[in-house]
């Protein structure tokens, strides 16, 4: 081998954090604290977001915290949660982010199956947090960020005075650390068993910001203001923290109020470019797109990912000249792996095919590579029709679970992930997501998607939420069935009228077989449809 005469940095979220420190330092960072009336904007440029965050090393090195040391945040999205997403892995030490909507019982055992030796809690989470406290171990402080709410976890630190009395370190004393290092710890939702961690790399998620900032796949710029709808404890934030950062876009936060009536005035008064969340958050902004209310606003783009949008959201936001973009991923995927830009071959497409083209999941990421496989794990040709599961493998892509040797064997194999959606594939890479494979209807033998059912039932004006299951067939083995919350002042649809809806758009086999009219779909507690749950709520239905 002749050795390239290349330097050779490592790839740490510490270059990152120069940046923002130097060259973007008037970048800011706004986030919205408190609840209820006491709702109030605070702004940091970030150069006094860096002061912070050098202030808070400091705090976090006299608590003991070391190299290799699990420290947990449970929070919503602030720039005291964004200071821990710099700090933490700063000192060498490993960020998890606990996901605050768990059920107690997860949230004990992912935060003694981490070992966190140090939790970070909002104020007006303190009553969750005393509730858990006192039985996790290994837990040496709690820190309350925020007025309390509710009585703390006894003995727990206030970090606003942690903060005034430290000193910044200095970044010369930063410790110099491994580019493959872990950096941050997040657990999956948990939908089949307890919840599994991973474990990103400061070089995993250094190389998924650089892809972040990329044209064709998010395309963050520095003039962008970023509003990350979706929580930072969920999947890294999507990575947010650490791209907008590398761009030098500002970030905007939204603290706990996602509602409609809290984002719309952000929005429009933050001068908001780019936004991220999954489809339920911009289905609920649509009256301020009906009603004029976004004509002047300065977004740009939504990017959306969780679960699949309809063409009727897609062309909603791209009437009023906002971009919607469909990303996919998963907390294995560091997150962010594909993006559904219409590609070259796409130009001249009129406008109803290119919403179909942005209603596929799209290509994968430069810099990782997808297949899909058959159930005997040969790879499936790329054609447009064979269906299989997809799986990918790269450089911000998990190669395990932390501490999981079952979990890890089952999931991962030849160096590559198993998704658990099925997906098929063009001859340019160009793919569609149809289903997970656990939620696929099989009937009479043959597959029936879910997600595309869903999709379309979403689109008739009395459904305001839909859900497609397979329930018990005495014939068929198994039928779809459309759960639907219907929209306020509305009339349920009845049987007939979904199936005449449909029928124009799938083969007569894959309309449901029976509607159930409910109050709320059942969701994870990242937003995403909780079949599981559905599916016993709808034990009752069987069908001939």
């Amino acid at each position: 081998m002749l050795p390239g005469l290349m330097q050779s940095s490592p790839l740490t979220l510490h270059s990152i954090f120069d940046r923002l420190r130097t060259v973007h330092a008037d970048a800011e960072v706004v986030s919205v604290l408190g609840d209820g009336d006491d709702r109030h904007l605070v702004r940091h440029s970030n150069a006094e977001l860096a002061e912070r965050v050098l202030r808070l090393c400091t705090v976090l090195r006299d608590l003991g915290v070391g190299e290799g040391d699990r420290v947990a945040t449970f929070a919503y999205n602030s720039h005291r949660h964004v200071e821990l997403y710099w700090a933490v892995p700063l000192l060498g030490a490993v960020l998890h982010t606990v996901n605050i909507r768990l059920h107690d019982d997860q949230v004990r055992y992912i935060i003694d199956h981490a070992g966190d030796r140090v939790v970070f809690f909002d104020g007006v989470l303190a009553e969750a947090a005393a509730q858990v406290a006192p039985q996790v171990s290994g837990v040496g402080h709690w820190i309350a960020m925020g007025e309390c709410t509710a009585p703390a976890p006894a003995g727990a630190l206030d970090y606003e005075e942690l903060l005034g009395k430290a000193d910044p370190m200095a970044v010369a004393d930063l410790p110099v650390i491994d580019e493959n290092a872990a950096c941050g710890l997040c657990y999956t939702s948990g939908t089949t068993g307890m919840p599994k961690g991973v474990l990103s790399s400061h070089r995993g998620m250094w190389l998924h910001s650089l892809a972040s900032c990329t044209a064709d796949s998010i395309g963050l710029r520095e003039t962008d203001r970023v509003l990350p709808v979706v929580p930072l404890f969920h999947a890294f934030g999507w990575g947010l923290p650490y791209s907008a950062a590398m761009c030098g876009a500002s970030l905007v936060l939204h603290g706990s109020d996602t509602s409609a009536a809290a984002l719309t005035p952000l929005v429009l008064d933050e001068r908001v470019t780019v936004a991220a969340g999954v489809p339920t958050i911009w289905k609920d902004l649509l009256p301020a797109l009906g009603d004029g209310t976004f004509d002047d606003a300065s977004l740009r783009l939504v990017f959306v990912g969780g679960s699949a949008s309809p063409a009727s959201l897609i062309d909603a936001y791209l009437q009023r000249g906002i971009e919607y973009l469909q990303v996919w991923g998963m907390t294995e995927t560091g997150p962010l792996a594909a993006t559904s830009r219409p590609r070259a071959r796409h130009e001249g497409l009129s406008y109803a095919e290119l919403i179909a083209v942005r209603e596929r999941t799209g290509t994968i990421m430069s810099g990782l590579e997808a297949r899909i496989v058959g159930d005997d794990g040969v790879p499936l040709p790329w054609d447009g029709r064979s269906v299989g599961e997809l799986e990918v493998r790269g450089p911000w892509i998990a190669s395990g679970y932390y501490e999981s040797a079952e979990f890890t064997a089952e999931k991962f194999h030849d160096g590559w992930l198993r998704t658990g959606d099925m997906a098929w594939m063009e001859a340019d890479g160009y793919f569609r997501i149809v289903d997970r494979a656990k939620d696929l209807v099989k009937s009479g033998g043959e597959w029936i998607s879910s997600v595309e059912v869903e999709g379309a039932l979403l689109a008739h004006p009395a459904v305001r939420d839909a859900a497609v299951v397979g329930c018990r067939s005495h014939k068929w083995d198994e039928r779809p069935v459309a759960a639907v919350v219907v929209e306020p002042g509305a009339s349920a649809p009845t049987l007939a009228e979904v199936r005449e809806f449909l029928a124009p758009l799938f083969a007569k086999w894959w309309l449901p077989d029976h509607v159930e009219i409910v109050d709320e779909i059942p969701k994870t507690s990242v937003g995403k449809l909780d079949k599981k749950v559905l599916r016993t709520q709808l034990d009752h239905v069987e069908l001939p």
